[in-house]
């Protein structure tokens, strides 16, 4: 479908410091090669819950439960000279609760498959408590404000990618983070609580503080909406795209004519956008 809206493509970003994710000595050579992992007629076959395997983190108290998605070839907790992606992806206010599954309704399953087709990569999608929220704000207001502090949830989310980056070959380089309505919240906001972490940042459907436009500077950032949204309305996406404008940020938004709020899922399906968020790195 043809955009509304695409403006700014990005021009090529100097190298950054890398931190946060340096378990292990990384050189470029040993990322996975560009290929599929497995038959593609057997990749589009699989389910979420094949994909994907239940697990718990715990810190201070706090259970975080998460899908995870590991590479395919079953040697990527014990090789070490291959690193791999980890795309982290944050779902929405309709997935939330304890069972650990409804995370897979929407995002996760075309990021798996896609990234089995082309090497793979971890694959991460944790699940926010019914009645919490990724970011604390207040959803009524028209204008979002940047909380000085990341919700409970959100730091939890912080701590697990600490934890998966300490204990897997993850490429430090190559750390993207992704999500859908209040997910897409979430993405504007974490991206601000690690900086200097992620190599791209692609929200959908979300809403964020544009009055904190500078923060994304440096960050390749795609980001989508449908002009009809009755869910989470268009104009913050609108405003935060004039905002990185004039803050200097490159960026690229997309806005779906005559576009509901599901607008992820012709997103997700696109695969010169997943090409886009996979093929940037710090």
């Amino acid at each position: 479908m043809k955009c509304l809206s695409v403006r700014h493509l990005f021009a090529a970003l100097a190298a950054l410091p890398l931190a946060g994710c340096l378990p292990y000595s990384y050189t470029p050579q040993t990322r996975p090669a560009d290929r599929p992992v497995a038959e593609v007629s057997a990749i589009d076959a699989m389910t979420g819950e094949q994909l994907t395997e239940k697990r718990e983190f715990v810190k201070d108290g706090y259970t975080l439960r998460y899908r995870l998605h590991k590479p395919a070839d079953g040697a990527a907790e014990v090789d070490k000279a291959v690193r791999y992606p980890l795309v982290l992806f944050l779902h929405g206010a309709g997935e939330r609760g304890d069972d650990n599954t409804r995370t897979l309704v929407h995002g996760v399953v075309p990021l798996c498959k896609y990234a089995m087709k082309h090497g793979d990569a971890f694959v991460v999608a944790p699940q926010c408590p019914s009645g919490k929220k990724w970011v604390d704000q207040d959803w009524s207001v028209p204008h979002m404000r940047r909380p000085a502090t990341p919700s409970r949830e959100m730091q939890a989310v912080c701590d697990l990618l600490d934890e998966l980056c300490a204990t897997l070959p993850v490429d430090p380089a190559r750390i993207y983070v992704t999500g859908i309505s209040m997910g897409g919240f979430g993405t504007w906001d974490i991206v601000t609580r690690k900086p200097d972490f992620f190599a791209a940042a692609m929200p959908i459907c979300g809403g964020v503080d544009e009055t904190a436009a500078a923060l994304y500077k440096g960050l390749p950032l795609r980001f989508f909406h449908g002009s009809v949204d009755g869910a989470v309305p268009v104009e913050y996406s609108r405003r935060m795209d004039k905002a990185l404008t004039a803050a200097g940020a490159d960026h690229l938004y997309t806005e779906y004519p005559n576009v509901n709020h599901d607008c992820w899922t012709r997103t997700y399906a696109n695969d010169q956008v997943l090409a886009w968020l996979f093929g940037q790195s710090r």
